[in-house]
């Protein structure tokens, strides 16, 4: 085989590790190293020598191979063998990841389990080309970015379940608005994956989570939607208007499905299992959503009032949730109402506090 002249390697951005096609090599040959590589002398399966970007010239004195392994017998222009391998050291900006079946993760803030799916991309660079060259190489002669990204899109799928349930627990995020945290999850995954791929002589440059989603029509999505509904709907109302509408609720549809002697006695049973679901929901959501179940509820505060419904008495009831259950028309102007003080029962829109609420201003006489 002729004795090499020059030995480089012209840069591409698809092959990561290039060895040189021949080990001819001669005292006086030129080395070039092109920006982002690094080239190394291999003898017998060891690295030996470094270079970095720049042209040089094959000596004895800038090559310490030849003094330790090769002999050299023959003056300025020996040929000697050698392995010349140049790390490609380029960024790697566009490598895609992405699920290929939906991750199961439990929403923290709802702690419903729903099927996620997520993707992205990440870029690297040959940070560490002697590690990378021993550790992923081997005697490899050739590898690519390809096989890089076919390499770690097993490993990153099989961490980023974990990272991205992490953060969502840290943070308490929900994966109902998880989309306006990206940019947080997106470092919060490149510092926690960084390490594995720091293993093997790679530099995560970036990481990028550019969506989570879940199907719109799955049913756990649903329930969790319903729940932030129904969480929104106790935070605006309280829990004591929620229990009572529940009841209303409950009489409704028994008026609907009941019939016979037996309509006012059910009615009432039914109206005891509405306010006792009111009660059971109204804690189990307040103990589920984290309202804060530890802390006792407010002192009353002001009168309070009882309501008549259908022979039996519910209550009490602060005056603010009598006055949203008339605005919601839940309490019509005929429902007998008690105060203490009183002594019999009165019908709330003959009652001083509420006439204003029952008040019909008769229409405009119209002009002759």
């Amino acid at each position: 085989m002729a004795i090499i002249d020059v030995v480089k390697c012209e840069v591409n951005d698809e092959e990561l590790i290039y060895k040189f096609p021949s080990d001819d090599l001669r005292i006086g040959t030129q080395l070039v190293v092109y920006p982002t590589q690094t080239a190394f002398f291999v003898k017998g399966g060891k690295i030996f020598d470094s270079f970095e970007s720049g042209t040089y010239t094959i000596k004895t004195n800038n090559i310490p191979i030849l003094n330790k392994v090769v002999n050299i017998p023959f003056g300025f222009e020996s040929p000697f063998k050698a392995e010349v391998w140049f790390v490609n050291q380029i960024a790697i900006l566009d490598s895609k990841w992405g699920t290929t079946n939906p991750i199961q993760i439990e929403d923290p803030k709802y702690n419903i389990i729903v099927p996620v799916r997520a993707f992205g991309q990440y870029g690297f660079t040959i940070s560490e080309p002697r590690k990378f060259l021993e550790k992923m190489v081997g005697n490899m002669t050739s590898f690519t970015v390809d096989k890089v990204n076919q390499y770690f899109k097993g490993l990153v799928m099989s961490v980023i379940v974990n990272i991205i349930s992490d953060k969502m627990t840290i943070d308490n995020i929900s994966i109902l608005n998880i989309n306006s945290h990206l940019t947080e999850i997106s470092n919060f995954c490149k510092e926690k994956i960084q390490t594995y791929f720091e293993n093997y002589g790679i530099g995560v440059d970036n990481f990028y989570v550019m969506s989570i989603n879940v199907p719109e029509n799955d049913p756990s999505f649903v329930r969790l939607k319903a729940a932030k509904d129904l969480t929104a709907r106790l935070k605006i109302t309280g829990s004591d208007v929620y229990q009572m509408e529940r009841s209303f609720d409950v009489l409704e549809a028994a008026a609907v499905n009941e019939s016979g002697s037996n309509n006012l006695i059910n009615a009432g049973i039914g109206l005891g299992a509405g306010l006792n679901i009111g009660n059971q929901v109204g804690s189990m959501v307040s103990n589920t959503f984290n309202t804060n179940p530890k802390t006792p509820p407010p002192l009353p505060q002001g009168m309070q009032y009882f309501i008549a419904v259908n022979g039996q008495h519910q209550g009490p009831f602060e005056f603010t949730v009598i006055e949203t259950l008339i605005n919601e028309n839940k309490i019509l102007s005929d429902t007998l109402i008690w105060k203490q003080g009183q002594s019999e029962w009165v019908r709330i829109s003959l009652m001083k506090e509420f006439i204003s609420y029952f008040k019909v201003n008769p229409p405009t006489i119209p002009t002759v």
